[in-house]
């Protein structure tokens, strides 16, 4: 019987090179400094401090100061969005998100994961693209790779890994279709 490989996340080559968890350290001081303590309205100011440090941000797009972006340059967001409290956005991979949509307070939105099946553990990237018109509820999770379709909507804790349809509403750990949005 052989044995199974045992992960040393000490052996092998990082996850990440030095240049990138030095840009990373910068922009979580940047953040910290002029923009995490920031009142509710100065969203205007947020999207400013994201857009300097590479993520492309739509006009009216509103940001909370409590909300954590992994690398801004792996960010885009489309006009008049909503990113509420708490909002997560681990974007070591893209993360792409359409006009007019809303994510919920705490919701987390992962575009990375690690490949199990060797023993270094590798980092994997894959995107993750919200279509316009899109909700994502509260504390809801969008995995690596998944994509909401255009009006799509994710209930409250729903764990969303595939792909949700146009105008359908996903529910659920893992997330199945429970309806359509109405008119």
């Amino acid at each position: 019987m052989s044995e199974r490989p045992v992960f040393d996340p000490l052996s092998g080559p990082p996850a990440l090179p030095l240049r990138n968890k030095v840009g990373r350290v910068v922009w979580m001081a940047v953040w910290l400094v002029l923009a995490r303590w920031t009142p509710p309205p100065l969203h205007g100011w947020r999207r400013f401090v994201l857009r300097l440090f590479g993520a492309q941000i739509g006009a009216g797009t509103r940001i909370y100061a409590s909300v954590s972006v992994w690398l801004p340059r792996n960010l885009v967001i489309g006009g008049r969005c909503l990113v509420g409290p708490g909002v997560r956005l681990y974007n070591q991979g893209r993360i792409t998100i359409g006009d007019r949509c809303v994510i919920s307070q705490r919701a987390y939105l992962c575009a990375s994961t690690h490949d199990h099946r060797d023993p270094a553990f590798p980092l994997v990237t894959r995107p993750v693209a919200i279509g316009d018109g899109c909700w994502i509820a509260a504390e809801a999770f969008v995995g690596p790779g998944a994509t909401m379709e255009d009006g799509a909507v994710l209930g409250a804790r729903g764990v969303l890994n595939g792909t949700a349809e146009a105008g359908a509403i996903y529910a659920g750990n893992p997330a199945i279709k429970v309806g359509d949005r109405g008119g």
